[in-house]
């Protein structure tokens, strides 16, 4: 696999104002696996940035570094001005994280779960609040485990939002939501970062990251194989003569199913 090309390094750099997330040739090794192999990108302040790739290509292992949850081997990574490799503590505090399965304690409520986030990082939590921005006020005095799935993605971000992070971090946050769920995370996206924050998400779901991402990084093998936004890369793959045998329609099927079933959540118990 070829070295991105002076285009993609370029890219690789954060458009429009400074960089919130600075990530020099990071590296990570297990035995005779290279799972990350000289990364290396920029995320602007207020930008929503997306990591695709295959299962096994690198990404879980690459946030998981910038994010201070696992040791980098060799290579640079700083959030907000913090060395992650110095001070994952001060990190941490600058960070919101949501993975994809997360464990609460089964005998609090969602409003008691927030307020003790809150107490662990010195704030007070309007609990109120982040419960109305994810669509959850009508679950305040609920237990997590009697939530349905969108609701308890939906929670994960309300509880990632306490500390009020500088950076939100995203692990394939629409997985196995329906329609409806999928796109009403979608708005949530974008109302963070209308709010100022910042958004690393990582998706299998391509018009996910058309929607969302101002720009996305593919990687396979441990490296970073292409980075711009969506409309260029797919402008670059016509350049180089790809066609579509079927031809593109102005909608699609989740597009009739919304219009058939509304936009509203419909969520059970």
């Amino acid at each position: 696999m070829t070295a991105p090309s002076s285009v993609d390094l370029a890219a690789a750099r954060a458009p429009n104002g400074r960089p919130i997330i600075t990530v020099k040739d990071l590296r990570k090794r297990y035995g005779s696996l290279t799972a990350v192999d000289g990364v290396s990108f920029e995320v602007a302040e207020g930008e929503v940035f997306g990591i695709l790739g295959p299962n096994g290509a690198g990404k879980t292992t690459t946030l998981e570094m910038i994010e201070g949850m696992r040791p980098i081997d060799s290579g640079e990574a700083t959030i907000d001005g913090v060395d992650v490799r110095a001070n994952p503590r001060e990190v941490k505090r600058r960070i919101g994280i949501q993975l994809q399965a997360s464990a609460f304690f089964d005998e609090l409520n969602l409003e008691e779960l927030l307020h003790l986030f809150g107490r662990l990082y010195g704030r007070e939590v309007d609990t109120a609040a982040l419960l109305a921005d994810v669509e959850l006020t009508e679950k305040a005095r609920s237990q997590v485990r009697t939530l349905s799935g969108g609701q308890k993605q939906r929670f994960s971000i309300a509880s990632a939002l306490v500390n009020q992070p500088r950076v939100l971090f995203l692990d394939e946050p629409t997985t196995g939501l329906d329609p409806q769920a999928r796109r009403h995370l979608w708005a949530l996206v974008r109302t963070l970062q209308e709010r100022g924050h910042t958004v690393v998400l990582t998706t299998h779901y391509m018009e996910e990251a058309e929607e969302l991402c101002d720009r996305v990084a593919i990687m396979d093998g441990g490296r970073i194989i292409a980075l711009d936004t969506p409309q260029a890369l797919v402008d670059q793959l016509v350049a180089r003569g790809f066609t579509k045998a079927r031809v593109e329609r102005l909608a699609n099927l989740e597009d009739v199913f919304i219009d058939l079933t509304g936009h509203d959540l419909r969520e059970g118990e």
